[in-house]
């Protein structure tokens, strides 16, 4: 994917020309498929949404998003890393609802952001962390986002933020300790 290309696409598209988009979708979609099957890596086997699910629902967001200022093709996949993050999060929650007889059991963080397979909870877990997170600091939930949900490399998220690579790789130390202290509070607060 010629970055030149998708962010040329991406600002005219953003200024109301459709026609961008048609072009625009065989240039990201592997992009998109190579984060949604990221995604789906952690999620348990049997899962009811699948990777080509996953991406069709998030390109249906995106088209929504056309009137963003998109920076570039880093801005754009970041934005649909986290449209798949809230996709992934809105069916934990729905399947751990308690009307639908779930329990949300919370799991710790493991080093590096990994959870066990199966766990939806711990994805609603990490997405509540995230939350809290972004209220103290939005450039490290977006680093958590970006390097964790969008798969991207210390190099690309630098780019997507507009910052030195060094302080990708202090922000993503820092946050994952964050999380990680924040999850076992949560587990503190609910008794378990």
């Amino acid at each position: 994917m010629r970055s030149e290309t998708v962010t040329g696409l991406l600002r005219r598209w953003s200024t109301g020309e459709q026609s961008c988009l048609e072009r625009l979708v065989p240039l990201v979609e592997g992009e998109l498929r190579r984060i949604a099957h990221r995604h789906m890596r952690a999620e348990r086997s049997g899962h009811t949404l699948q990777t080509t699910a996953l991406v069709n629902e998030a390109y249906l967001k995106l088209v929504n998003h056309a009137q963003v200022d998109w920076q570039g093709r880093a801005h754009f996949l970041g934005i649909a890393a986290q449209v798949m993050r809230h996709i992934l999060v809105d069916h934990a929650r729905g399947l751990c609802s308690e009307k639908r007889g779930g329990g949300i059991n919370v799991l710790p963080v493991k080093e590096g952001l990994v959870f066990a397979p199966g766990k939806m909870s711990a994805l609603v877990a990490l997405d509540d962390a995230l939350v809290e997170l972004a209220k103290v600091d939005s450039r490290k939930a977006r680093v958590v986002e970006l390097r964790y949900f969008g798969g991207m490399s210390v190099e690309e998220t630098a780019e997507a933020l507009g910052v030195h690579p060094n302080t990708v790789i202090n922000d993503w130390s820092m946050a994952k300790i964050w999380l990680r202290r924040e999850i076992t509070r949560s587990e503190v607060r609910r008794g378990r």
